[in-house]
């Protein structure tokens, strides 16, 4: 076994040892100790999940930059986009991003995953990975071909409709645009509400979904606040982690299989940690070289998006209820008698999924409504305007950018470089200003025209293609919807098989969104339970072998 300079203490034996209780790893806690034939440690760098505004669906705005559930990471500057850095929050809880997200369930389209079966992942296509999605369910509206009930997570439509929802929804119709009222069935096509994580005025994180009801099982141990420094082989054979605990440094044995369920960010960075990865990067920053993988860290795609902002004519946003004593209170007393309200779902209500020109055989953009705006500069803190605004986020979903994720030196602890290398095609130059053309033509229909006080984001300075395009540059940023750092292939910088095991070595696998080898085109935690649900069942069938 290969191990660091000073001997940790003596080692714990698991049967499977699992960094990261984020989407995933909440995931294969609970599916890997269903039977009680495997001993399980879950592994978190962050605490309980025992924050208020974790489990309140509007607290999320309080928990964007809390440092105590929050990596609070950033990107590297950006060189097409004014040479800003883009903020990335990402959970640093039990539960993960699913904790602080912003509810919104979408799964992706049909295209999305034969995509991936048609680049060699075998047993990825949609027809093999639906099983998985309707297992994971717990459907408000029941069962049908596409949706399950009795799963673990649940998936609800919004408390209650708003106004402004509606009218949006309308004036979609107005402008030529179907309908949808279930952007998870056969098409997610059209503008309608989202369902989102959440039941009864509460979220529904994976770790309340998933971990909570596997914690009274004695073959799971869960250990917080273990932030995991480096996996130890034996050969080419994954057999420990060294994690640190409380200022100690600690090795847990495993039996079976190791499995690295970090994240977009983290997870890429354990693995050059580990000595897994490119060449070399890994010779600068002064690793030695266990297993050669070019691909770890490289292929980071992720959804750019572009605010427009609007002054509303009526008192109606969640701006009016945050911006006296007396809208708070009510808002306070509604969700506490009746789990309703602005509190009880998130104020992202309604959205559309949309093609940006005629051509194409599916949506190339999201659009989300949300019900508040803010005076957003792109900086970390962002507080809501004093006045009735609400905003729509335009979101490119098959952007052609492509980045990477690597580690910034040998210390565990220090945050990784994250580089997008957004908006650099020409393509998605095109794609974002018809993005915004599009939405523009939609505020003025009928419905929702007189909602609109006026347009404060772009303005109407912004008036030429050329403008549009400055201003993408100047406000434009991460959707917060990285994936596809180890991603999984077959060609040689993949860095996990189809069934999802680390290239080149033995009992190590990625399951988490980093090994997407192209970004779904929706919100993508539903898919990354998704992936876990999948790894699980081959964990399992691998170790019945």
């Amino acid at each position: 076994m290969s191990e660091p300079g000073d001997r940790p203490s003596a080692a714990e034996t698991f049967d499977f040892i699992i960094i990261g209780a984020g989407s995933a790893g909440c995931v294969l806690a609970n599916r890997l100790t269903e039977s009680s034939r495997h001993r399980v440690l879950l592994l978190e760098a962050g605490g309980e999940d025992r924050s208020l505004w974790i489990h309140i669906p509007v607290g999320y705005g309080k928990l964007f930059d809390a440092p105590s559930v929050n990596w609070l990471y950033h990107s590297e500057p950006e060189p097409e986009l004014n040479g800003r850095m883009m903020f990335q929050p990402r959970g640093k809880v039990l539960g993960g991003t699913s904790a602080i997200n912003g509810l919104i369930y979408t799964r992706g389209t049909r295209r999305d995953f034969d995509h991936w079966r048609q680049l060699g992942n075998v047993g990825w296509g949609y027809d093999d990975i639906l099983p998985f999605f309707i297992r994971s369910e717990d459907q408000q509206r029941g069962a049908d071909a596409f949706h399950g009930v009795g799963g673990p997570v649940a998936v609800s439509d919004p408390p209650q409709r708003h106004e402004l929802a509606d009218a949006f929804i309308e004036a979609g119709g107005e402008a030529g645009y179907q309908r949808n009222p279930d952007f998870n069935a056969a098409s997610n096509e059209g503008f309608g509400y989202y369902q989102a994580t959440a039941r009864r005025g509460r979220r529904c994180s994976a770790a309340v979904a998933y971990l909570r009801p596997a914690r009274r099982r004695p073959n799971l141990k869960i250990a917080t606040h273990a932030h995991a420094t480096r996996i130890l082989f034996s050969g080419k054979q994954a057999v420990a982690v060294q994690y640190r605990q409380h200022g100690r440094e600690l090795v847990a044995q495993a039996a079976g299989e190791v499995i690295l369920s970090g994240g977009v960010f983290n997870s890429p960075q354990l693995l050059e940690l580990s000595g897994i990865g490119r060449a070399t990067v890994l010779r600068s920053l002064g690793f030695e070289i266990m297993q050669e993988s070019s691909g770890v860290g490289e292929n980071l795609q992720d959804h750019f998006m572009v605010n427009t902002v609007y002054r509303c004519t009526r008192s109606i946003t969640l701006n009016d209820a945050m911006n006296s004593w007396a809208g708070c209170i009510g808002m306070a007393a509604r969700y506490a008698l009746r789990r309703s309200g602005w509190m009880a779902n998130s104020a992202t209500y309604a959205g559309a999924f949309i093609r940006s020109a005629a051509h194409l055989d599916t949506p190339d953009l999201q659009v989300n409504l949300a019900l508040w705006s803010v005076d957003d500069s792109g900086k970390t803190r962002r507080k809501l305007h004093r006045f009735p605004g609400f905003n729509t986020g335009i979101v490119d979903l098959t952007p052609e950018s492509r980045g990477s994720v690597h580690c910034k030196n040998s210390d565990p602890s220090a945050p990784p470089v994250i580089r997008f290398q957004f908006f650099r095609s020409h393509r998605d130059h095109e794609t974002m200003v018809a993005g915004l053309k599009i939405v523009r033509r939609v505020m003025a229909m009928p419905a929702i025209a007189p909602y609109v006080a006026e347009e404060l984001l772009p303005g109407p300075k912004s008036r030429t293609s050329d403008d549009l395009l400055a201003y993408c540059r100047e406000r434009g940023r991460s959707c917060l919807h990285p994936a596809s750092t180890c991603k999984m292939g077959i060609d040689s910088d993949s860095v996990v098989d189809p069934r999802l095991r680390v290239r080149g070595v033995s009992s190590l696998r990625v399951i988490d969104g980093s090994v997407m080898p192209t970004l779904v085109a929706a919100n993508p935690h539903a898919a990354t339970m998704m992936i876990a649900e999948k790894g699980a069942e081959m964990i399992l069938e691998d170790a019945r072998r």
